[in-house]
């Protein structure tokens, strides 16, 4: 039995390439399919299919790329094991991963349907004998590049906002998750998306650089969205610099939470976990950094223990992770801190698991600014814990990094929550809830080296509409 093959899609056709690449889980070390190796040739396709169908897209009702929006959230549902399966095998994610993206990507869906028709623009006031109207209109062709890690959320964020305010888009999925993306394409063409109007191609780590600056290069690109690291952000910041073409970045970040002295400590320690170490910390919104007041800190910390152990048991599996590479950063990091003084409050580094994929949660106390753990995001399930004296202190060690996605404060003080709130240099900061929290109506992005531009609510759908002023005589 031949090994299924994921196929570009470009102007709405299958495309198969001469070469290919092995995707294997990172749970069973199998090979669960291949997938094609795009080439510039393949980019030059994609993007003159996108450009070809714009116009007729543009002109689409408001109304009707709403019924394909809410078309689309009914596949998704009646899809639902299907696409659950695609997760699973390609990430090694637990089921409930691929239901929370699921979930939150048919929310999506609906949400953006309702958005459609609310991009408006204005008669604004001028001078005697003269009116004016600002209108907005789409850019036009759209480059979209999710990663693998949260697949359905963000690879669908980064296509259906352009596509809800009239864009066209080619979308570069991640090589890591190529059926999964490839499965966000099949619904929105199932549920009426014209040949065209989205295009997706995948290429292997080889091919990237040369695919990525082809794509960006190309004059029929408008504007491009890109969610990822922030070391791959400044790559195609610079690329798209060199063309002036705007963007929209979603980067890494270093999140802290805050424990303060009148925290409840049972909710913090709750919260603080799930916050590190859900999805085995590869979420950008993932728990980095514990900043707890030293008054609580001690029972803090044996509460965080027992939190641990409660949600991710010692007799259980260890957690997987996307590949090897990232098992070894993560305990370079631990065992770079560990040597220069920081203190192992729970798990082994050393621990030698049932694959090399896959790692327990480590917290390391006594973090200081000389530990690459301190400033690096670590991308897996590790967090450092850092104690300090007063909100200045707290303020200090928060934002004393290059990232700013998000963060968490914990007390019971709405006062102290909101001055602690206004300080930090973070997108967002979730009082008494974990760092890791995206909904719909909220738009979403960093601060500092974690991007910026933002996705979601109404704001996500005009980053994709630029204005233009039309005036004349009375």
């Amino acid at each position: 039995m031949s090994i299924y093959t994921v196929p570009f899609v470009i102007n709405g056709e299958e495309r198969h390439a001469e070469n290919t690449f092995d995707v294997t889980s990172p749970d069973t070390g199998k090979v669960v399919h291949q997938c094609g190796i795009a080439t510039e040739k393949d980019a030059v396709a994609a993007v003159e299919a996108a450009a070809a169908a714009s116009q007729q897209w543009r002109d689409t009702s408001a109304a009707e790329r709403r019924d394909i929006f809410l078309r689309a959230a009914e596949i998704m549902n009646n899809r639902r094991k299907e696409l659950a399966q695609y997760v699973i095998d390609e990430l090694g994610a637990a089921a409930a991963w691929a239901e929370f993206n699921i979930n939150l990507t048919i929310d999506m869906y609906k949400d953006v349907a309702g958005r459609v028709a609310a991009v408006e623009g204005t008669i604004p006031p001028c001078a005697p004998g003269t009116s004016a109207m600002l209108v907005k209109e789409p850019y036009g062709v759209v480059l979209a590049m999710a990663p693998w890690n949260a697949p359905y959320i963000l690879g669908t964020r980064s296509v259906l906002f352009p596509l809800a305010a009239g864009c066209t888009v080619v979308f570069k999925g991640s090589e890591s998750s190529p059926r999964t993306h490839r499965s966000i394409v099949s619904v929105l063409n199932e549920a009426g998306v014209p040949k065209g109007v989205i295009n997706y191609l995948v290429t292997d780590p080889a091919h990237a650089p040369s695919v990525t600056k082809s794509l960006i290069a190309n004059p029929a690109v408008k504007k491009i969205n890109f969610t990822g690291s922030t070391a791959v952000g400044k790559i195609i910041a610079e690329m798209a610099g060199q063309h002036l073409k705007p963007l929209v970045l979603e980067l890494g970040g270093k999140a802290p939470a805050i424990v303060w002295e009148d925290a409840d400590l049972d909710l913090a320690a709750q919260q603080c976990a799930l916050g590190a170490f859900f999805f085995s910390g590869q979420i950008c919104m993932s728990t980095e950094k514990i900043v707890v007041h030293k008054k609580v800190s001690e029972a803090f910390q044996e509460k965080l223990r027992v939190t641990i152990e409660q949600m991710f048991p010692s007799k259980g599996d260890a957690l997987v992770l996307i590949n090897a590479r990232s098992v070894d950063k993560s305990k370079k990091l631990i065992k770079d801190a560990v040597s220069k003084g920081g203190v192992l409050l729970n798990g082994d580094v050393d621990a030698e698991e049932s694959s090399k994929t896959r790692l327990r949660p480590i917290i390391v106390s006594k973090v200081t600014p000389e530990m690459d753990l301190y400033q690096q995001e670590s991308f897996g399930p590790s967090a450092s814990l850092i104690e300090v004296g007063s909100e200045e202190e707290a303020l200090r060690v928060a934002n004393d990094t290059e990232y700013g996605l998000t963060s968490a404060i914990f007390t019971e003080d709405l006062k102290t929550a909101f001055r602690i709130a206004k300080g930090i240099e973070t997108g967002a900061v979730h009082i008494n809830s974990m760092t890791i929290h995206d909904e719909m109506t909220l738009p979403h992005g960093g601060a500092k080296a974690s991007g910026y531009g933002r996705f979601n609510a109404l704001t996500g759908v005009e980053e994709w509409v630029r204005t233009k002023i039309i005036t004349w005589k009375n």
